[in-house]
């Protein structure tokens, strides 16, 4: 669920500020969104999102290509506006957060995919699993600065996961066919990043 947590990761492309020198960019998460959503029943689909997060975005403005991405989601943020169904979403049935507090993203490379898209490509790790996912990219946007002079810029990551490559399994069968859960997960991701000073 938390991939979407990962698209996170597609700030790395707004490593491409001013200046030669290697620059940090850190997501403002009172401006962000890590979201999710699931089938629900077979006939809607539930959205959520994480709440408390993480991402530095490290690399050389020249060369964004070469940027450096690294994404930290708590767990036990998850938030579906139901609070029955976000302990379930907590126990082992499902996130697990006692033995797997943190999700991570790490990207591993940044490929051009049209005007202003991107992949960013790198390893996620839910539950205790880690697998190479693929985020789609759109952005950055232009670098603004805010009424506060600080540098920003933003960019929206989307990417389709299933959990069962991250061993979370549960479910349930219903009366004449079909499951309580969907297994893919929709992630998007809307990220706005403010570049730290040298």
């Amino acid at each position: 669920m938390t991939r979407a947590l990962l698209a996170v990761m597609s700030v790395c492309l707004l490593a491409g500020g001013a200046g030669a020198e290697p620059a940090t960019w850190v997501v403002d998460a009172g401006h962000s969104h890590v979201g999710f959503s699931v089938r629900h029943l077979m006939i809607s689909n539930v959205r959520g999102e994480f709440r408390d997060f993480d991402v530095r975005v490290t690399g050389d403005p020249t060369d964004p290509t070469g940027a450096k991405v690294v994404a930290t989601i708590q767990a036990a943020s998850v938030d579906t506006r139901n609070e029955k169904r976000d302990e379930h979403l907590r126990n082992p049935d499902f996130l697990d957060v006692a033995s797997h507090p943190t999700i991570t993203f790490e990207s591993s490379r940044i490929e051009p995919a049209g005007p202003g898209k991107a992949r960013v490509t790198g390893n996620l790790t839910l539950h205790g699993v880690t697998k190479e996912i693929v985020l789609d990219v759109e952005g950055p946007t232009a670098v603004i600065t805010d009424p506060w002079g600080n540098a920003r810029a933003g960019a929206t990551a989307t990417t389709t996961l299933d959990r069962k490559d991250f061993g979370i399994t549960w479910n349930k069968g219903m009366d004449g066919g079909g499951l309580v859960v969907g297994d893919e997960i929709k992630v998007v991701i809307e990220l706005e990043a403010q570049r730290t000073a040298s």
